[in-house]
């Protein structure tokens, strides 16, 4: 029952949505090239072994290739009172290390695919502030299988309420989660969780802007028990970009993730800290 309801939210607010714009003369389309981006470092360390006893650990150490791409585009369309926001998310990111005594090794540092719709109402407007209710579909998965775990592969639905369409909070989102889980095959799982979620950029002044997203996700009910199935999740980027010609920019990025699944007794985390080139646009439809 639960997810018929679901389904019948998601099929009928768009249809409301493109009712209401019939009347609004203030109605955009839009799309938005959020980041199309790459991730680059190398770590060149020559003739390792002769400097194995050396106290300069620079002239000991293992060479390293770190590469990530992100591609994070959406198609936008807002009236006075709705935005349905429809965007697509992929980054792939390796390492390459390469010790001067032992074969070269590769090993993921991100892989994700997230297709996302969005919808939001503003019941309430004040000061450039829009504020209502929003609803929210995704499907979740990556482009490969690690070595030791299956591939992702799960469906989340969320509804709460919303703060978006601002100069400086595009969304801010506090939400009920359900998710539906077929990573593990021949097991199809359901999860409730409760989602806070924001993307957030301020212009420090002309060509530099300074960009923040992420969430953090509580998990509370499970249809059964996996040990790998997270009972808190919490991810934040933050990014300053800063026009070098155009709309290409260059600037430092920081990113972390931070998780405890249910069968670990502590988390995990993963911190990265780097350069990144992106091109960053948006194309007017309507």
């Amino acid at each position: 029952m639960n997810k018929k309801l679901i389904l019948a939210t998601l099929c009928i607010l768009p249809q409301v949505a493109f009712a209401d714009s019939a009347t609004d003369s203030e109605q955009s389309l839009s799309l938005q090239v959020r980041r199309i981006g790459l991730e680059w470092s190398k770590t060149d360390v020559r003739h390792a072994a002769e400097y194995q006893n050396s106290p300069v650990s620079a002239l000991s150490a293992d060479s390293q290739d770190f590469i990530k791409g992100v591609f994070d585009t959406a198609l936008v369309y807002n009236t006075e009172k709705f935005q349905w926001d429809n965007s697509l998310f992929m980054e792939y990111g390796e390492t390459k290390l390469i010790p001067y005594n032992a074969p070269a090794t590769t090993s993921e540092n991100s892989d994700d695919i997230l297709l996302s719709s969005n919808l939001s109402y503003a019941c309430w407007e004040w000061s450039g502030f829009k504020f209502g209710p929003t609803v929210r579909a995704a499907y979740d998965t990556e482009f490969f299988a690690s070595d030791q775990s299956p591939r992702q592969n799960l469906i989340r639905t969320n509804a709460g309420i919303s703060l978006f369409d601002n100069q400086v909070i595009k969304s801010l989102y506090l939400t009920g989660v359900y998710e539906y889980d077929f990573t593990y095959s021949g097991e199809k799982l359901s999860k409730l969780a409760a989602e806070i979620g924001w993307r957030l950029e301020y212009g420090i002044r002309d060509g530099i802007t300074l960009s923040s997203n992420g969430y953090y996700r509580e998990y509370f009910s499970y249809s059964q028990f996996i040990s790998t199935d997270l009972e808190r999740d919490f991810s934040a980027v933050v990014r300053l970009d800063t026009n070098l010609w155009g709309d290409l920019t260059m600037g430092p990025y920081v990113q972390y993730r931070r998780a405890r699944a249910r069968g670990a007794d502590v988390y995990g985390s993963n911190f990265v800290m780097g350069i990144s080139f992106n091109y960053i646009t948006t194309f007017g439809l309507l």
